[in-house]
Formats: C-alpha cells, sequence, structure tokens
C-alpha cells in the first residue's frame, strides 16, 4: 500500500495535479471502479516496466523485485471480458517463463513462409458457438416433447 501512496505522490509531483487525473483517465483507471481485477492490475503495474505490446493491444509487464513467477503479466486489451487465448503464441513462451525472448524478438525470427494467424478461442462465447443438447431450450432443432404422456398411476 504504501508503494502505491508513493507512486500516486510521485506522479502528482512529476505531472500536476491535472496532469494526474489526466494519467488516471488516460490509462483507463476511471474503468476501475467497476472492475476489481482491472483495479488490481493497474495498481500492480506500479513501478513495472512495459515490455511489449502485441497485435491485439495487449500489454505485458515485467517487475522484476517481486517473487519470481509473479513478475510477468498481461493487461488486456478487451477489458469487456478476458480470455488466455488472447495471448498470441509469441508472449505465451515470454509470459509463462518458457524463453526469455519477448513476442517482438520472436516475431523477427519466425519465419514468414508458414505458420497459421493467432485467433482467440471462441468457444462459450456467443450463442452460435455453444453446444446446446437435443431437449435444451435454446437448441434451434429442439425435440418436439408434444407427443410425451406422462405416467399416471392407477388408483386403487
Amino acid at each position: 500500500m504504501a508503494s502505491v501512496v508513493r507512486g500516486v505522490l510521485s506522479t502528482i509531483k512529476e505531472k500536476g495535479i491535472g496532469g494526474f487525473f489526466k494519467h488516471l483517465r488516460d490509462e483507463g483507471y476511471t474503468k476501475c471502479l467497476l472492475d476489481g481485477n482491472l483495479l488490481q492490475t493497474k495498481i500492480h503495474n506500479n513501478g513495472a516496466t512495459l515490455v511489449g505490446v502485441d497485435k491485439f493491444g495487449n500489454k505485458y509487464y515485467e517487475k522484476l523485485d517481486v517473487q519470481y513467477g509473479r513478475h510477468r503479466w498481461v493487461e488486456y486489451a478487451e477489458k469487456g471480458r478476458y480470455n488466455a487465448s488472447q495471448v498470441p503464441p509469441e508472449w505465451h513462451g515470454w509470459l509463462h517463463y518458457i524463453t526469455d525472448h519477448t513476442g517482438d524478438e520472436l516475431l523477427m525470427l519466425k519465419p514468414k513462409s508458414y505458420g497459421v494467424e493467432h485467433r482467440e478461442n471462441f468457444s462459450g462465447e456467443g450463442d452460435e458457438y455453444i453446444y446446446h443438447s437435443k431437449g435444451h431450450a435454446l437448441n434451434p432443432g429442439q425435440r418436439d416433447w408434444t407427443c410425451y404422456q406422462p405416467w399416471q398411476p392407477v388408483k386403487s
């Protein structure tokens, strides 16, 4: 908490109070009031180094003075929903400590003659991507249950 206060005070000292509020708006802190995960990421970004930005707009950070294994993270460009498949493969390796080469460095090494463009996984997103069983109410080919006759016990 003390590092957050120090970061706020140093930003106010550097940019002035008007510049500080402009910085809050430009960096998306005003949207954080509704999203706790985003606020936590923004606070964690204080003192971190922006390593790179991918073609989707995701920002990759590194902070070497924290615990190993927790010093690399991503801030997704699309704040409305988070999905790990939004990270392209070249940044996945850096993010998960498979390689120390950033995604930008790996893109320069990657041969251009092969490979498929990365797309995020949309499974579970939207009605056209969700599987519904034949009896499900949202299935367009829903079974007709009108011929069903419930069992009635015989009264004796």
